[in-house]
């Protein structure tokens, strides 16, 4: 992975955003508030133009240490963001899971490589 981009998160937009010298966003992973301290991960998203890059795995990685710093929860239902979760540890932050949303990321990652669907360690997923 090379470096990457500063990670925000804005919370008008309800996203964690990686954001380029020249202020474009590269990608993007989403949350929706459920309740004090409890955000929902839905969708993550790079631009396929910065696809291969890492950029996907730095993106959540800073979200996820950001959400744990601010002593918050995380439920993920992003493929991406369940998938980055049970391959690595964040001090501190607290999960969430949802049985059904694991078994979702857990298929889109077998899935046979001939289908059109996307596997959730695909930088560009979601796009």
């Amino acid at each position: 992975m090379t470096d990457s981009p500063p990670v925000i998160r804005n919370d008008e937009a309800g996203q964690y955003q990686l954001v380029l010298d020249d202020g474009m966003v590269a990608g993007f992973t989403e949350f929706v508030h459920d309740g004090p301290g409890r955000l929902i991960f839905p969708h993550t998203e790079i631009d396929p133009a910065f696809g291969g890059r890492g950029y996907g795995t730095a993106l959540v990685s800073a979200a996820m240490a950001d959400v744990a710093a601010r002593g918050e929860t995380v439920i993920p239902v992003c493929p991406f963001v369940v998938k980055y979760l049970k391959e690595h540890e964040v001090p501190g932050l607290k999960i969430e899971w949802k049985d059904r949303y694991v078994t979702i990321a857990d298929e889109a990652s077998t899935a046979g490589k001939n289908t059109a669907e996307k596997n959730p360690s695909d930088e560009g997923v979601g796009s």
